[in-house]
Parts: C-alpha cells; sequence; structure tokens
C-alpha cells in the first residue's frame, strides 16, 4: 500500500476522532461516500477499492476543525500533509471543484487570503485522475441517511447553498463524470448503489 494514504482501519480511526472534535451528519455523509466509491471502484479496471474508500472516507476531513465552509478543503488538505497522505491531500481540495476553478464553488470562502491563493494556484498546477473524478461524483451520490440520485443531492446543496453563475455548469461536468464511470462499469451507477432511487430523506 501507498504511504501517501492511510490503510482502511487507520482512515476509520481518524474519522472517528474527528467527530469527537465535531460531531455532525458530515461523518455519515462521509461513510457513504466511500462505500460508493468502494463500490464503483471494484467495478473499474485499474481502481484500488481499498484506496478509493479511504479516499471518500476522508474527503471532508478538514472538517474536524469545527463548523466551517469551504475552509473544510484547506484544513483537511493541510492535516493530510501533515500526516505524510499526500494523495487523500489532493482529494480534499478537489472534490469541491469538479470545475478546476476555485471561483466555481458557491460555499462561503472562509479562509484567509493566503488560503485562497493557495488552492488557486493548487488547481491550475494539478491534472484530475480517476480517483478525483470518483469522489467528486460519489460525493454528490450521498446523503448522511444514505446513497441517492445525483439530482437530489443536487438540490439538496443548491437547497443549503444557493446558486451562482457556475451552478449549472458544475452539475453538467458531475453528469459527464457519471456518465464516464458508467461506460466504465457497463451499467448504471445506481445499480452498485443499494437503495439509492428510494432514499428521500435527510434534505436539509
Amino acid at each position: 500500500m501507498s504511504n501517501k494514504y492511510p490503510s482502511k482501519a487507520i482512515a476509520q480511526e481518524t474519522l472517528k476522532e474527528a467527530e469527537k472534535l465535531n460531531k455532525g451528519q458530515w461523518v455519515q455523509h462521509a461513510e457513504y461516500v466511500a462505500l460508493a466509491c468502494k463500490n464503483i471502484a471494484e467495478h473499474c479496471e485499474g481502481l484500488d477499492s481499498e484506496k478509493a474508500y479511504v479516499l471518500g472516507l476522508l474527503h471532508d476531513i478538514g472538517r474536524r476543525v469545527g463548523i466551517v465552509k469551504e475552509k473544510h478543503t484547506i484544513a483537511g488538505y493541510d492535516y493530510c500533509i501533515s500526516q505524510g497522505w499526500d494523495d487523500v491531500a489532493k482529494i480534499c481540495i478537489t472534490h469541491s471543484y469538479s470545475i478546476q476553478d476555485i471561483k466555481s464553488v458557491v460555499g462561503e470562502m472562509d479562509m484567509s487570503k493566503e488560503e485562497y491563493d493557495f488552492i488557486e494556484n493548487y488547481l491550475d498546477s494539478i491534472v484530475y485522475d480517476d480517483y478525483d473524478l470518483l469522489v467528486q461524483l460519489c460525493d454528490a451520490l450521498a446523503l448522511p441517511t444514505g446513497f441517492c440520485l445525483m439530482e437530489q443531492r443536487l438540490v439538496d446543496i443548491a437547497r443549503r447553498y444557493g446558486f451562482n453563475q457556475y451552478t449549472l455548469l458544475r452539475w453538467e461536468e458531475l453528469f459527464k463524470i457519471k456518465e464516464y464511470f458508467e461506460d466504465k462499469i457497463g451499467s448504471s451507477i445506481y445499480q452498485v448503489l443499494p437503495g439509492a432511487a428510494e432514499n428521500t430523506f435527510g434534505l436539509k
């Protein structure tokens, strides 16, 4: 296993420790994102399902610092870099940017100018791989109560954060990612996400 991400057991313990610091539904959301990543990766040649699970589980680990908005991305990046988990650190930032532009997010930019500039330059300097795309997709398939239709999650986010000029472009990009992985697995992604179509709860 690469030392750029932890084992499944360490990742699970890390999330438990983070929950003690900041309780909230973000933890259950992360657990479902991880399962979605694992389930889809198991059907994709070239993807490691355990790595996918770990990246999904820790994508929001920056929320360990408390109740924050977009600051959770850089907080997660900094924490994971301190642990030597470079692959997870990357995901902590990229999961929020299906459009590779810091201006595309709708959440509050509750961070310093230095942190903002770092993310802006970081996004300009990297190339997304299938793990980045997978976590972006699965982040849009998981509510704290379970798997859901992507449209349901997008409405959930829009209700809480509103819209901006990038909203429809972000949605279009996520549907492209969905189609990309459906081509890889040869079926609808919902075939590997039990109960997704039936989950109509947790929109708050």
